[in-house]
């Protein structure tokens, strides 16, 4: 196992749906794609009501995103990498591995895909190959992640993987009129050891056992 020191190494993580690897300038379509998404928009909470969540693209932010992601491959204390469709080799998302803690050996993760990455088991590979990396290569302990209450896909995926819900954070979101609970959710390495992220809900109907966060 590598020792826990930086992210300059930027791997290529190969599955059998996705593969994970750097930004390339032709994946800015693919991202902006996905970005732009009112469902990824809505339930990431980048926006707070449908006006935001149909606005239009700022010209700006076009130049932006892609010296946003021009940039990833130089950052020392995060993981970058675009989520790439086997079948096609476009870019559908990206998964990010950030909020390094040093110290306690711990990260936050977040994953988006946009509608040409959805419904296809493409984020749950994404999300087990990332993971993976972290706690095998670069010697996490503990990573975590938020997820809104409406996200109910997403918290399944999580679940799946193998994180376990530790908390709510009340009413952390405001969309329309209504506010939106977030669930604290983590993954612990000795966890990861003993099911590598398969699917905890078929393992723990076969073992008799409670599992899978709840």
């Amino acid at each position: 196992m590598a020792q826990l020191t930086d992210f300059s190494v930027k791997p290529v993580l190969t599955g059998g749906k996705v593969l994970l690897r750097s930004f390339a300038d032709a994946d800015l379509d693919g991202l902006r794609a996905a970005l732009r998404d009112p469902e990824v928009r809505r339930l990431t909470g980048s926006v707070h009501d449908e006006r935001e969540e149909f606005a239009p693209e700022d010209p700006a932010e076009v130049a932006e995103l892609r010296d946003w992601y021009a940039s990833r491959a130089a950052q020392r204390d995060r993981l970058d990498l675009a989520v790439v469709d086997n079948t096609d080799g476009r870019c559908v998302g990206e998964a990010v591995l950030n909020q390094w803690d040093p110290a306690n050996h711990s990260c936050n993760f977040r994953i988006l895909l946009g509608p040409a990455g959805r419904g296809r088991g493409l984020g749950t590979e994404a999300t087990r190959l990332i993971v993976g990396y972290g706690f095998e290569w670069l010697g996490l302990h503990r990573i975590s992640l938020e997820v809104y209450a409406f996200n109910r896909r997403a918290h399944h995926v999580y679940e799946k993987v193998g994180f376990r819900a530790e908390g709510v954070l009340r009413q952390a979101l405001r969309y329309r009129d209504e506010w939106i609970d977030a669930t604290v959710m983590s993954i612990l390495a000795p966890e990861w050891a003993a099911h590598q992220g398969t699917d905890i809900h078929r393992i723990d109907a076969e073992s008799g056992t409670a599992g899978g966060g709840t």
